[in-house]
């Protein structure tokens, strides 16, 4: 991402996703209290029956802020979805290490790192799921010795979080081999990305691409896998450039359909249009557990490439779905009227007009342009 990309992010940070708020978490396993900070995405009072994914980061005090920007400069261009976005103070050197401890022998949590661990999954996760509307989708982000830190979350056999940001980790003992061990062990669609950069630390730097070596021959399809190695950039400023790159991986999904794919996909088919706009939005609520209406862009995507490849039947099925999305509007009968028009039906493409000028507009259709299209198809008939 260029520098003036990074520095629009941070401006939309300034100007929030949403007002953050901070917490105080009282902690048994901690044995003390703990700051949280947490920001609800902006539709979040709107529909009490939504439900978000969840973004859970690490070294709050700092890595918050970049997090918060890049939700919200992705969201206002509807790449990303709205995310229920929480950060973990660690606020002081001594405490991210003590959080973060493990056994140099087995590279395992103990003592204070093991209370942290349990304080995550045992007592904040559940807090979270209970008071906020959590959507089955979660990521835990880190960096450095925090970053090492999340990779112990998939030593579980059903990790509680679906995606891992690791940002130039400080990895444990011999968890080049353990995770990507753990990686092709686990049954669930595990969604991971690790970065480093040419002005990382050398240990870091030797460790990641060891751990890459290892991660991208596993040929297994629920494992979203992605790193980076960032030229220029150090151990501190990768972290701007990480973070979209990692957002933009997990959620390629949600996307608006692109010219690329639509001119390297979707017109490309022979025929299937329509399913391939229903298995596009099935297999977001499939993988991120994200439910929402199809956009009015793909629905016109999806048009396009029915003119283009004159597959004029296939409007049938599109009015179909879009009544189910948007049956209050004129959509569904302007496609129906689309097609008989195509097939030089004319009168009945005059009376689905005349029937979409009687219903809601909906984007670039009016009701201008509804009647002006049933005025054409009468000269036509004629």
């Amino acid at each position: 991402m260029k520098l003036v990309q990074i520095i629009a992010v941070l401006f939309f940070a300034l100007s929030g996703y949403a007002q953050k708020t901070v917490e105080t978490f009282s902690s048994q396993k901690l044995g003390g209290d703990r700051d949280i900070y947490i920001t609800l995405p902006p539709s979040y009072e709107k529909d009490n029956n939504q439900k978000f994914p969840l973004l859970l980061v690490l070294d709050g005090e700092y890595l918050f802020e970049p997090f918060q920007g890049a939700l919200k400069f992705g969201n206002y261009w509807d790449d990303l979805p709205e995310v229920i976005l929480v950060g973990i103070s660690q606020n002081k050197q001594e405490e991210r290490y003590a959080d973060s401890e493990y056994d140099e022998e087995s590279g395992l949590p103990i003592e204070t790192g093991a209370n942290f661990f349990d304080f995550i999954g045992t007592e904040l996760m559940p807090y979270l799921q209970k008071t906020y509307r959590v959507a089955p989708f979660k990521i835990i982000a880190g960096h450095d010795t925090t970053a090492g830190f999340i990779n112990f979350f998939l030593y579980k056999d059903n990790p509680i979080f679906d995606a891992f940001i690791s940002l130039s980790p400080e990895l444990a003992l011999d968890m080049e081999n353990r995770i990507p061990e753990r990686l092709n062990a686990i049954a669930k669609p595990i969604y991971y990305y690790q970065s480093t950069a040419d002005g990382d630390l050398k240990k870091i730097q030797k460790q990641t691409k060891e751990l890459d070596e290892k991660v991208k021959v596993i040929q297994k399809e629920t494992l979203n896998y992605k790193f980076d190695e960032f030229i220029g950039a150090s151990h501190y400023s990768l972290v701007l450039h990480s973070i979209p790159n990692a957002l933009y991986q997990f959620f390629a999904v949600y996307q608006p359909i692109t010219t690329n794919e639509f001119n390297d996909k979707i017109v490309k088919l022979e025929y299937g249009y329509v399913e391939y706009l229903k298995e596009k939005y099935n297999t977001l609520e499939k993988t991120l557990n994200i439910q929402m209406p199809i956009r009015l862009n793909d629905f016109r995507a999806i048009e396009a490439a029915i003119v283009k490849n004159k597959m004029y039947n296939e409007f049938d099925e599109l009015a179909i779905l879009a009544d189910k999305h948007y049956g209050k509007s004129m959509l569904s009968d302007y496609y129906m009227a689309q097609m008989y028009e195509r097939k030089e039906d004319y009168k009945r493409a005059q009376k689905k007009y005349l029937s979409a000028f009687q219903k809601e507009p909906i984007g670039e259709l009016t009701k201008d342009m509804m009647y002006d299209k049933s005025e054409e198809m009468k000269q036509l008939m004629n």
